[in-house]
Order: structure tokens, then sequence, then C-alpha cells
């Protein structure tokens, strides 16, 4: 998701976890998501057929509500002569706020960080987010090939998303039944036409993954040794060759061969990421320890060195659960942000005039971490409390921590 801001990523999360929270009374929630290549007309034609079809439904209050929400969605569909970018997500139903008679319908309808790959329509209680929590989850990239003599298929791995890059096919001759000279004339041009074809394979596998902002690592399979000539010999940019992480076999080759290197790599991807989280706050520690000053701790500090642009990365336990919240104070105007427990009714007294002073936006901490970090083009990382350190930096540091990129005075 190298083109995606991570304010982005957050924001929809953040309409996510509020969307999660809706029920409806009965199957009436609609849920569309338009992928960027669909007609908004063909969108529409579904639409009033949905409409006919509800006329079926036997309940007549569902039957009022669903026919409302699919209106809703024919208007909007209007003001889109074709779907965005990424394409179209749409969730329109009627919400209860309290008994009978309070529903009132609400509309979300906005372009998601990455492109829709399927046409949906889902009519329930909840709306349908699976789809769009899947567009949003952290997507590390890696590149895989898959290769013996014969062929070879080159694939990216972008979260479970797989894009078969290249299929190629190598002319390799078979074995030769000739004895003697002949024999081994065609042994060696048996064995020129396969290193030619390695050598094809690692021009696809260059051109494929070093234009990959964020590419994590590659993984290579095969049924026989072939990979293993591949990988030891000079086939591969230096830059790509570093970025090896494992050799795995396969029973098969083409597209089944790269998802048995997937589901054989599992256990090392999933090992790297935690890697990567142990180092990163192994960093921050070390720091701490030897005492040089590249380091920052607890909200306080940490956002104050963010405000300064003296941070290089922000560790944020996944574990935070509090909000910023902004006190404005009726009487005098003073305003006033304070972190607070989430939906927190706390009150608090102006320090200005001691009026009451109520709250008046609140945002969730770590979307508000996030903004502040882009602004000044720090990185922010979100640390599990699978790892021991995770778990360290939540219970000693709070959750907050900061690298920073040169010492505060």
């Amino acid at each position: 998701m190298a083109d995606t801001s991570t304010r982005e990523i957050y924001e929809v999360k953040k309409t996510l976890e509020e969307l999660s929270r809706k029920k409806g009374r009965g199957t009436e929630l609609v849920s569309v998501y338009i992928p960027p290549d669909r007609q908004i007309s063909d969108v529409v034609k579904h639409m009033r057929e949905e409409l006919s079809q509800s006329a079926n439904i036997k309940s007549k209050q569902t039957k009022k509500n669903v026919q409302s929400a699919i209106e809703v969605i024919m208007q909007r569909m209007k003001l889109f002569p074709k779907p965005p970018e990424n394409g179209l997500v749409l969730f329109v139903g009627m919400i209860p706020k309290g008994g009978p008679g309070t529903e009132k319908m609400e509309t979300y309808v906005f372009e998601p960080p990455e492109p829709v790959q399927t046409y949906i329509y889902h009519c329930d209680s909840q709306f349908f987010l699976e789809p769009l929590q899947e567009i949003i989850a952290e997507k590390d990239v890696y590149g895989l090939a898959v290769i013996d003599r014969k062929e070879a298929t080159i694939a990216i791995l972008r979260g479970k998303r797989i894009d078969i890059v290249k299929n190629l096919t190598s002319g390799v001759p078979g074995k030769h039944k000739a004895g003697g000279q002949s024999q081994r004339r065609f042994d060696r041009l048996i064995e020129l036409a396969a290193h030619e074809f390695l050598k094809r394979i690692g021009n696809h596998m260059n051109e494929a993954f070093l234009s990959i902002e964020g590419l994590e690592g590659v993984i290579i399979g095969g049924p026989g040794h072939t990979k293993e000539d591949f990988v030891d010999g000079d086939y591969l940019h230096h830059e790509i060759k570093q970025k090896i992480i494992t050799t795995v076999d396969t029973s098969y080759t083409g597209e089944f061969g790269i998802r048995e290197v997937i589901e054989k790599s599992m256990d090392v991807l999933t090992e790297i990421d935690i890697m990567r989280e142990k180092k990163l706050v192994q960093r921050f520690l070390s720091e701490l320890v030897d005492n040089n000053g590249l380091y920052s701790y607890g909200e306080k500090q940490v956002r104050q060195n963010l405000q300064m642009g003296a941070v290089e990365v922000v560790l944020l336990s996944e574990e935070l659960s509090s909000e910023r919240s902004s006190y404005q104070c009726q009487s005098c105007g003073h305003v006033e942000e304070k972190t607070v427990k989430k939906e927190s009714e706390e009150d608090i007294s102006c320090p200005s005039c001691g009026d009451t002073m109520k709250p008046s936006r609140s945002r969730d901490l770590i979307d508000d971490f996030v903004e502040m970090a882009e602004e000044v083009g720090s990185e922010v990382e979100i640390i599990s409390t699978e790892t021991e350190e995770g778990i360290q930096l939540y219970r000693a540091f709070g959750g907050i921590g900061a690298i920073l990129r040169y010492r505060v005075v």
C-alpha cells in the first residue's frame, strides 16, 4: 500500500469501527462495492432489479426500508458519471436510535484507499465490511517465483492478493538418447538453453521487482534443483538477490506452484513481521540504555518532539485506547486539549474563568499521532503485544515511544 498514506488508512479504519456498531432491525442495511471498471449504468440497472425483487419481502417495514435504501443509492449514482479511480463503496440503511419509530436513514459513500476488486450487493442486518477490511489491512509486498527447467511463473504478493506478473516457458529440450560425441554436444546445448532461460527469468524478475517501493523480500520455489542453480548463479540484480528470504520445494509450477510457495512460507513471513517489530523496539530500548538522547517516551514528551520535527519513528502500541479531546469554555471561549479514556464524559474546569468545559471534538489517540507525524514527515509504527518487546513498550512506557532524528536539548 505504498501510495496510501497512514492517515488515510486510519480514517477508513475509524469509519469501519463506527460502521461495525450499526445494526438494523431486519435485513435492511445495504452494502455496495463498485469496482473502477464497472459501468454506473450497469449498477443502476441492477439496483432497479433489486428494487423490483424487494417487493417480495414479507415484512412491510423491512421492505419499505430496503426500498428506501436502494432509492438513495440510485440517487447517489446520478452524481457519478463513472466510478472514481479506486471504485466506490456505499453503505446505506435505516439505523434505530432507540425505541420503535426512531430509525434514521444513514448514508456513507466514499472511495476506498485501494481498488475494489469485485462488484458486491449485500443486504443484511449489519453492513458488509469484510472486503473493505481486507483492502485496508496492512499489506507487506513480496516477490515470488516458481522455477523449473520447463517453465517459470513470477508473481507479487500484496497482503492476501496474488498478482501473476509473467508466465515463461523455456523450450529447453528433454533428454537425448544418442551416445558418444552427439550426446555430449547435445548435453552442452541443453545446458546453454537452460542458462539462457534462467537469464530470461532473472531479467523479468528484475523488471517486475526493482520498481516496487518497500519490497519486503523475495521467495523462490520449484520442484527440482533448478531454483538453487538460479539463486546461486548471477541472474538477479544485486538489490533483488539480497532480498531473497528463502527457497521452498514445491510439487507444482505455474499458479498452483505460486500458491504452494505462499503456503509453505507463511511461518517465515509471520516471523519476519514479528522480527521487524522486535528490532524497532530493541532499537528504541538501545537508545534509551545508551542514553545518547535519541529517544523519547510518554505522550507529552513524544508530542513535543513531534511538533519540533525531531522524531524519526513513532512507536505506538496497538493496545492504546484513549482519545484526544478538545474542550471549549462556553463562557470565555478558552480551548484546551486533553487525552481521556474513550467515550469519557469527563468535564474539566476552565483555567481562565473557572467554568465547566465540555468536550467539543474527540478523535482516536493513534489517529491524532498519525496526523501529527505526517505533517513533519515522521514514520509511525503500530506495535503489537505479541512479543516481549511489544508488551514492554505498552507496560513500561505507556505504549508511546519515539526514536529521534537528532538530540533535543
